[in-house]
């Protein structure tokens, strides 16, 4: 199990509070299924877009239930971000 930082993750309240010590890859993951475009975004800046596409591409594979309620949600906003990403790149 990965390490987590605490502080990070308690600015995203909520999320996983049955089990605070969970690894980074629950919390991500718990934020993927419950999309925010904000919080999504601060996880995007803080383990980077490719991180929460791995994360998506695992909960995908196991096809939930939650996983086709989040689908739609969360597909639009990784795009959104990922092409702000891009125009950002494109600036400097």
């Amino acid at each position: 199990m990965d390490a987590i930082d605490t502080r990070y993750w308690a600015r995203h309240p909520g999320l996983i509070w049955s089990n605070p010590g969970a690894g980074e890859a629950v919390w991500i993951r718990r934020a993927l299924l419950q999309p925010r475009f904000g919080r999504l975004l601060d996880i995007a800046l803080r383990f980077g877009l490719d991180r929460l596409r791995r994360e998506w591409n695992e909960l995908e594979a196991g096809a939930t239930p939650g996983v086709c309620v989040a689908r739609p949600t969360t597909e639009r906003i990784l795009r959104n971000i990922e092409t702000g990403f891009t125009h950002a790149a494109r600036r400097d």
